[in-house]
């Protein structure tokens, strides 16, 4: 559903053009998108199965198995850790795809291919904000970080719940607030930097994503869906071990870099300037005291 284009932080998508393009927690349209959601799902990935599987224990949970052919959407599916997730978890699965960037879905195309999926995943562009697309008899639906990008989610979630069947289930996975990968002090510049650039990008938010934190089991009732479940996904991993972490921190403060260009003030925008300077003596790409923290929320609701 890839929706909006603001300020994404680290574990969001870029997304502000109606369909979701993704830009998860809050970054500008500057700077390579897909690489950074690659990295979210890959560096992420116990975080990604644990919400990907309880999505799927409550698709069964009340028939004991899934139908023998499932129809899923994923809403916003940037390039694709979603859909790919629930393909493999549902072998006998359609999934649609919906995103508004080509470049995400031809991306998540590619991947599909390569994983021996693309005959069940379909890509498609999309702006749900426009109307819903032609997508009907749903059994499943994972909006993951996306719904905030809309215009009006409960319109477009009562859209979705009547073209699922009964007993179908809607997944939303949100955060109120972006991860955090650094520490207080980082040996340059002031201590706290990332708490001044999360709040100047907070304010940023405040006006052009606001629906960021929305009460969504509230929402989804309001569309007509019955909430069956929320769960707390905590993100806790001191010196990540994960061989791209670095690499994802970079890419994150990267496009939080163009996001916020002109304003930090001149002291923290040299310290993030040494974060992203790969040679340097502080450099994300080598650091061993990032910490990925932070905490996204699973909100499961049944037709």
């Amino acid at each position: 559903m890839s929706q909006h284009r603001h300020t994404p932080s680290p574990g969001e998508r870029d997304h502000h053009d109606h369909s979701h393009a993704h830009s998860h927690d809050g970054v500008d349209d500057t700077g390579p998108l897909e690489d950074l959601l690659d990295l979210d799902g890959e560096v992420l990935a116990d975080a990604w199965d644990s919400a990907l599987d309880r999505t799927v224990a409550a698709l069964t949970a009340d028939r004991g198995v899934a139908p023998t052919r499932l129809h899923v959407v994923d809403l916003g599916a940037g390039t694709g850790t979603g859909s790919l997730g629930l393909a493999r978890r549902l072998p006998t699965a359609e999934v649609v795809a919906v995103d508004v960037s080509e470049p995400s879905l031809a991306r998540l195309a590619a991947a599909a291919a390569a994983r021996g999926v693309g005959d069940r995943v379909r890509p498609l562009v999309a702006d749900l904000d426009s109307g819903w697309p032609a997508l009907f008899d749903v059994d499943l639906t994972w909006a993951s970080m996306s719904l905030h990008h809309l215009a009006d989610p409960v319109r477009v979630l009562s859209g979705l719940r009547e073209h699922t069947r009964s007993g179908g289930v809607v997944a939303v996975w949100e955060f109120d607030e972006p991860l955090r990968f650094l520490p207080d002090d980082l040996g340059v510049g002031r201590s706290g930097l990332e708490d001044r650039m999360l709040d100047v990008l907070a304010g940023e938010h405040a006006t052009s994503v606001p629906l960021i934190g929305s009460p969504w089991p509230a929402l989804l009732a309001d569309a007509g869906w019955t909430v069956v479940g929320q769960h707390e996904v905590v993100v806790d991993e001191p010196s990540p071990t994960h061989p791209l972490a670095g690499r994802y921190a970079r890419a994150w403060f990267d496009r939080l870099a163009h996001g916020l260009d002109g304003r930090l003030d001149a002291d923290d925008a040299v310290a993030l300037a040494a974060l992203l300077d790969d040679t340097g003596p502080h450099a994300l790409l080598a650091r061993a005291d990032l910490h990925l923290r932070g905490t996204r929320t699973l909100t499961i609701a049944r037709r």
